[in-house]
């Protein structure tokens, strides 16, 4: 993490500091990511770790600590949430229901499931630039090397993610005392 000087101790020590401070955050962008799938959110989470864990040593420092691991959580989310969608085509084949957990942790439920659901419908890329940006407070750019994208692209997604959104969404403009955050 730091430089070629650095110990694998201490590098260990930095990287465990690192997933106490974030482990909660992975846990909400991995849940915004997911759909608001609880089970799905823990996977994705857990996976990214283990994922940045293993790439650790190949981590040179040219980003932010934090911002290279949002780009391999954004990985994960993608990963796991194709693979959802074909058990849930395969289960539909076979006339199955296959299990989804989405009860939120804390907060108005109905109202974050909502949110979840209106998340649901961007593309995978207009979600992920949505949820850093927006959500996790992300820049631009911050977001865009996260993504691995341009600026540009990132800006492109945010435009028809928040089109998209205020269509889904846009009966609760207005609502008093209502914060619209997954």
């Amino acid at each position: 993490m730091g430089g070629l000087g650095e110990s694998e101790a201490a590098r260990e020590a930095r990287f465990a500091a690192f997933v106490a401070d974030y482990r909660g955050r992975a846990l909400s962008t991995a849940w915004r990511l997911s759909g608001g799938d609880d089970a799905l959110a823990e996977d994705i989470a857990q996976d990214a770790f283990l994922a940045a864990h293993q790439a650790l040593p190949s981590f040179r420092g040219d980003a932010q600590l934090s911002t290279w691991f949002y780009r391999i959580l954004v990985r994960t989310a993608h990963r796991h949430r194709r693979k959802r969608a074909v058990r849930f085509k395969v289960a539909g084949l076979f006339g199955l229901e296959a299990a989804r957990s989405t009860t939120p942790v804390s907060g108005d439920a109905p109202l974050r499931r909502r949110i979840a659901a209106a998340l649901d419908t961007l593309s995978e890329g207009q979600r992920a630039a949505f949820v850093l940006v927006h959500m996790e407070g992300l820049t631009v750019t911050e977001a865009a090397e996260a993504l691995g994208s341009a600026p540009g692209t990132v800006k492109s997604h945010l435009h028809r993610a928040l089109v998209r959104l205020r269509e889904v969404l846009g009966d609760l403009q207005g609502t008093q005392g209502t914060e619209v955050t997954a």
